[in-house]
């Protein structure tokens, strides 16, 4: 066994390693290591589990060597920056990399197989029938690629209902239309579980609409005409709020400076972590402080929760004794507010009805994209952050209610930002 995960080791990993026969376990995850997975590791015959999650910079392509090794029963690869196609494995941990291409059929051949999980890549195609032949599949996270189905097939294989181990499914933000099976798994899945697909379909159980049985012209034109009075609505009602905060915001503002580098959570600095990728760390304040504490613990719950395209990725945390704080992707056009308040900085129309969507599909998403709806409470230009590309990220969940049933789960403390709280939210407390 070799077990180095956790420690900040960098570099890359020494071809020498296939030497070492008799290795049954690899774990080398949470770690710095750089450049490709080295082909020789597939010498290793009596390997049985390969770790080399979260080190965000091994690239290229998975040796196919690798997969030649019969033994192996788990490989996990998450969070790297691979990228090619998938080759054959007797077991699937691949979510937050570039794989492209379609599922293989392959993969339904390692009969014992329990995990499939492929989220965050940019796969195509269709999602192969044949996943209905592994009988132990457990989970099957396919969700946010480019999964598409052929017309008037199913999009998701019926044949998965009858999978008696299988708990969990997610194909949310792919491609998908057409008709969601009705029992087995299905019967106990939740709406978050298929949300960001065009046109998919099925029972009242999921809270999602009866797939109608009418002419496809006739949908077409049903949904095209309440597309068009919906999105103006939405949109209207979006910008008013928008200005309203700007307003109050600005009064708020008028006659005090403006310091990027603090704030009532906390400060914020940029951070470089190995191998070049910048950061923002953001501090929790006091720490002696009871609420300050409290308040990170919430965005913990809050932030372990969620994940979406417009809320600001978090990249990991440090807790101890001496220091609270976020380490976050790092926007490098800063805050919406900066941009309205900036002579220098200027958004066109169109930049910023586009800023005004990405805010909003994130307020929705939290509002009611998963189980436990989350309220922000703290909408405002200065937490809306802006990439490279102009888009929106919604950010400081400091100040956040989680809206759960259970009252041990819920954050019930009225919060809000210091001379300012979100329009709406009075009747929410």
């Amino acid at each position: 066994m070799l077990f180095i995960s956790d420690n900040p080791i960098k570099g890359t990993i020494p071809t020498s390693l296939g030497n070492i026969s008799s290795l049954h376990y690899f774990n080398c995850g949470n770690n710095h290591i750089v450049e490709q997975i080295p082909p020789e590791l597939g010498k290793l015959s009596n390997l049985r589990q390969l770790i080399l999650d979260n080190n965000h910079n091994l690239i290229g392509q998975i040796p196919e060597a690798i997969f030649n090794i019969s033994s192996l029963e788990v490989i996990g690869f998450n969070i790297n920056n691979l990228s090619g196609r998938i080759p054959t494995t007797t077991g699937l941990h691949l979510g937050g990399n570039q794989l492209e291409g379609e599922i293989p059929l392959f993969i339904t051949n390692a009969s014992e197989l329990q995990i499939i999980s492929l989220d965050d890549n940019s796969l195509t195609e269709t999602i192969p029938n044949n996943l209905g032949n592994l009988r132990e599949l457990q989970i099957l996270l396919l969700h946010t690629n480019q999964l598409t189905n052929e017309p008037r097939e199913r999009s998701i294989p019926v044949y998965l209902e009858k999978l008696s181990y299988l708990q969990s499914i997610n194909v949310s933000f792919n491609d998908l239309e057409g008709v969601i099976p009705s029992s087995g798994v299905f019967a106990n899945t939740t709406l978050q579980s298929f949300l960001g697909n065009k046109g998919l379909c099925g029972v009242h159980i999921l809270d999602i609409p009866a797939c109608a049985v009418t002419n496809p012209g006739k949908q077409s034109k049903l949904k095209e005409g309440v597309l068009k009075i919906v999105t103006p609505v939405v949109i209207s009602s979006f910008l008013i709020f928008l200005l309203v905060s700007i307003w109050i915001m600005k009064r708020q503002k008028k006659g005090k400076s403006k310091d990027v580098e603090k704030g009532i959570s906390g400060s914020v600095y940029k951070g470089t972590l190995f191998g070049g990728t910048a950061v923002a760390i953001k501090g929790s304040g006091n720490l002696e402080n009871e609420k300050v504490c409290r308040r990170f613990d919430t965005k913990c719950e809050v932030m372990r929760n969620v994940r979406h395209r417009n809320l600001v990725p978090v990249i990991t945390t440090c807790s101890s004794d001496y220091i609270r704080a976020f380490v976050l992707r790092y926007m490098p056009n800063g805050s919406l507010e900066n941009w309205l308040y900036r002579e220098e900085s200027q958004l066109n129309l169109l930049q910023r009805v586009t800023v005004m969507l990405d805010a909003a599909m994130a307020v929705e998403y939290l509002h009611h994209g998963h189980v436990t709806p989350i309220v922000h409470y703290a909408i405002k230009p200065s937490n809306a952050l802006l990439d490279e590309d102009i888009v929106a990220h919604v950010g400081d969940f400091g100040i956040s209610k989680i809206l759960a049933v259970s009252k041990s789960m819920a954050h019930t403390e009225t919060l809000g930002t210091l001379g300012y709280i979100a329009p709406g939210i009075k009747n929410l407390l």
